[in-house]
């Protein structure tokens, strides 16, 4: 069976990328070179930030179409997120509300990439 482990995001400036991630996840990063950090987190999904700068880096697309999830059991527990990373200086893209799968908001890194806090599936 296929079991994905890794996301990367192609970004402008790993290092400051890292340091938002950092502080947003709580963590330091488990690698670091000036055009890739990588994240580790404890259910085995791996998060790197490549730079869009590297000599190897090839890519004809554009655009930040995709969110990372975080999943957030109550909704008190989401508005109280949303408020801090307001507080830190994280840009908001759309702040929280209730939508059919229930409360959530949507956040963005320094390159435009989607964060969405939600609740898990019911």
């Amino acid at each position: 069976m296929i079991s994905p482990n890794l996301l990367i995001l192609y970004v402008g400036n790993p290092a400051a990328s890292g340091r938002f991630y950092e502080a947003l996840f709580e963590r330091a990063p488990v690698a670091q070179s000036p055009g890739f950090v990588a994240f580790r987190f404890d259910n085995g999904l791996g998060l790197g930030l490549w730079a869009t700068t590297a000599n190897d880096f090839v890519s004809a697309g554009t655009g930040n179409r995709s969110e990372i999830a975080i999943v957030v059991d109550e909704d008190a527990e989401i508005d109280a997120l949303h408020e801090k990373w307001k507080a830190a200086g994280v840009t908001i893209e759309q702040p929280p509300f209730t939508a059919v799968f229930g409360r959530t908001f949507v956040a963005l890194d320094p390159d435009g990439h989607r964060i969405r806090v939600c609740p898990p599936d019911k």
